[in-house]
């Protein structure tokens, strides 16, 4: 997808002084003043997606001749990701990277990201998201709203890791509580797929597995390193049931004072980062497999069917809904080959 065609006009939001004790911080608005922009990401200093918002930083700095000054806040500095957004949407933050399915609870499009199999593959995923009219429309449709979506970033494959079970069917979910976001869209997959979904905060996953409380989680391979949820959780099955992206957004009031300049710096350090996000990725996702193996973690391919058969009813309960879902859904379709 062109992100360029998310541009319209622009001028930068002021970061509140008491959520970064940040001393005259001011933001320009035209010409060739400095603009300073805060994003906020919930991730740590670690996890993939965090170099790659720091190169978004240096590129946006580099390309603008240090005209534009990026500061990235990462291990949820600023709060949580509903509380970030929130920020955003009030112009007291300029920008923030947050998953796709926080954003569904502020608007209801942003569910088709966490649709179960709505992605066949990477390749559909990458393929869908870098060229997918239904993305851009979805990216852009809340400017008036106080906030949109300028770029995103790969959070890999979603896949089901219990304590000790292999999970090969929906008969061997029943029964079994499991872990997820706080997504209306990922608790009926779970339903769907005979689990018992359980929304926790990701920060109490491992406690909850270690106690009994849940029997398993749904994560990229990263969630079983970064958070060691691999000394608790000894069985990863890839059901590869979402594949749900980091969305970078920016606050509709911040954007709204760049220069025509300053913004196509903005969308090319977002795509060229994106793009090299990629390789990074994949080299974490082999890097934590080998690790979680250390640990002691089986890793399990399987028959995915019986899981996409039961994903179909959301579909067509999604299709269902509006025109407009009817309509993004098979423009997702299309970019299947």
């Amino acid at each position: 997808m062109n992100l360029r065609k998310i541009v319209s006009a622009a001028a930068v939001g002021v970061l509140s002084l008491s959520l970064l004790s940040a001393c005259n911080n001011t933001i320009g608005a035209a010409g060739n003043e400095k603009v300073t922009l805060h994003l906020a990401s919930n991730h740590p200093e670690e996890h993939p997606v965090t170099p790659s918002l720091r190169e978004f930083a240096q590129l946006a700095n580099e390309k603008s001749g240090q005209e534009v000054e990026v500061k990235v806040a990462a291990n949820g500095l600023l709060g949580g990701e509903r509380d970030v957004i929130e920020l955003v949407k009030s112009g007291t933050l300029q920008m923030a990277k947050v998953s796709a399915s926080a954003l569904e609870g502020f608007e209801k499009s942003y569910s088709i990201f966490s649709l179960p199999y709505v992605f066949q593959s990477e390749e559909h995923y990458y393929n869908v998201m870098e060229n997918s009219e239904a993305v851009h429309d979805i990216f852009t449709k809340t400017k008036d709203q106080g906030w949109f979506a300028i770029g995103w970033y790969s959070g890999g494959q979603r896949s089901i890791y219990t304590a000790n079970t292999k999970v090969e069917s929906t008969e061997d979910m029943k029964g079994m509580k499991i872990r997820v976001q706080e997504s209306p869209t990922s608790i009926s997959m779970i339903k769907a797929m005979g689990g018992s979904p359980t929304p926790m905060a990701f920060g109490e996953v491992y406690t909850s597995l270690q106690q009994g409380i849940i029997d398993g989680a749904e994560n990229n391979e990263m969630g079983l390193t970064s958070n060691k949820h691999g000394e608790v959780a000894k069985a990863y099955t890839y059901t590869e049931h979402q594949y749900v992206p980091d969305v970078l957004i920016m606050s509709t009031e911040a954007w709204e004072g760049l220069t025509d300049e300053q913004k196509d710096v903005i969308i090319e350090s977002a795509v060229e980062s994106a793009e090299s996000h990629k390789v990074r990725w994949e080299k974490a996702v082999i890097e934590a497999t080998k690790e979680a193996e250390d640990m002691g973690v089986q890793f399990y391919q399987i028959d995915k069917q019986p899981f996409i058969d039961a994903a179909k009813p959301l579909h067509e309960q999604f299709k269902a809904k509006n025109e407009d879902n009817a309509r993004y859904f098979d423009d997702f379709q299309s970019y299947v080959k």
